[in-house]
């Protein structure tokens, strides 16, 4: 998965194969609100560690999380749930 710190893939960008327990902490990115998942599918959390609000991200490229009716929520964890088996 691809992450992005604007909408539309502006911004940083950093790719991730492996959970993500805290994207502060390993980007120094504070905000992400766009990304593309181009395989498996993800789980992504409003706060580090996997807690709060979560979001589920299946293969595909997510412009704007804000249009997605998710505005005001930064996602700082993510976790890999399962592979698309290819």
């Amino acid at each position: 998965m691809r992450i992005y710190e604007r909408e539309n893939f502006g911004g940083q960008m950093h790719e991730m194969m492996d959970d993500c327990d805290n994207v502060m902490d390993r980007y120094r990115m504070s905000n992400c609100m766009s990304c593309h998942v181009m395989d498996g599918h993800w789980l992504m959390y409003e706060q580090a560690q996997f807690r709060g609000r979560m979001m589920y991200m299946r293969p595909g490229e997510y412009r704007s999380f804000r249009e997605m009716g998710m505005s005001g929520t930064r996602f700082m964890s993510m976790r890999r749930i399962m592979d698309s088996g290819y």
